[in-house]
């Protein structure tokens, strides 16, 4: 749990606002980033952003992905976007403090282990979560709520942590697949992790962590303009307060 409270006091300290991990991209009216190419349809039903993942804004329809996007998410969520390494380095801060798996020492060699590890989980975890989504044709992105109200938008993203969409978009599944890519990971990871912990016992607790990081994670892509809108005047005002210009004389010589 100390590893989920790091994660989500990084995001409410250093939220950068909306930004789409597709390249060349400029913000519209509503903070949003949107691809400025010819694909700017296709990719906005693509957007990863470097936090909290996947997701379709509220003013664009929830179309089904093909199988090409399928694969064009995966990789911006699992390699090209910068969001996944962060977290790997946060967990492993964790580790490293808590000196999880004490035989890796606490120096530098153990670190890149506790990193490694951790890296190689959050793969795994990502790769079967898209593999079973594709081959379900079930919904991996997170759809903004169409509703207004912090409470029913709040419900909205605590409930897509448990039920999803079938490919019609309409109805609905539980959403499994994060739960079974947590559960894979943690199984994963444990096989060279020292100690006696059995293996399944590391697929629960990682399956049980997907409980809290993923609605966490669902509240804060939910509520995202907002927060960027609250933090942005603060970092204009801090830029303002600072005069990059030079000091001028009153008079000319």
């Amino acid at each position: 749990m100390g590893g989920i409270r790091l994660l989500l006091l990084f995001a409410i300290v250093f939220f950068p606002g909306e930004r789409d991990a597709v390249a060349q991209s400029a913000p519209d009216t509503n903070g949003e980033s949107v691809s400025s190419s010819a694909t700017q349809g296709r990719d906005k039903q693509i957007n990863v952003n470097w936090f909290y993942g996947s997701y379709v804004p509220k003013e664009v329809s929830l179309e089904s992905l093909t199988n090409h996007q399928r694969f064009q998410l995966y990789v911006r969520q699992t390699y090209t976007t910068w969001g996944i390494y962060i977290k790997t380095l946060l967990f492993t801060t964790h580790d490293q403090v808590r000196n999880t798996n004490p035989e890796w020492g606490d120096g530098f060699e153990g670190f890149a282990k506790r990193f490694g590890t951790r890296q190689v989980q959050f793969i795994v975890q990502n790769t079967t979560t898209s593999l079973g989504d594709g081959l379900l044709g079930w919904e991996p992105r997170y759809d903004r709520c169409r509703c207004d109200g912090f409470w029913p938008r709040t419900r909205h993203a605590v409930v897509r942590n448990f039920v999803t969409y079938a490919g019609d978009e309409k109805s609905l599944r539980p959403q499994l697949m994060p739960y079974v890519g947590s559960f894979v990971g943690g199984m994963t990871t444990a096989t060279w992790q020292p100690g006696k912990t059995r293996i399944y016992i590391a697929g629960y607790q990682g399956a049980i962590t997907q409980v809290f990081v993923g609605a966490g994670i669902n509240w804060i892509g939910e509520f995202a303009p907002e927060i960027g809108r609250i933090l942005r005047p603060r970092r204009k005002a801090a830029h303002a307060s600072v005069d990059p210009s030079p000091p001028t004389s009153g008079k000319n010589r």
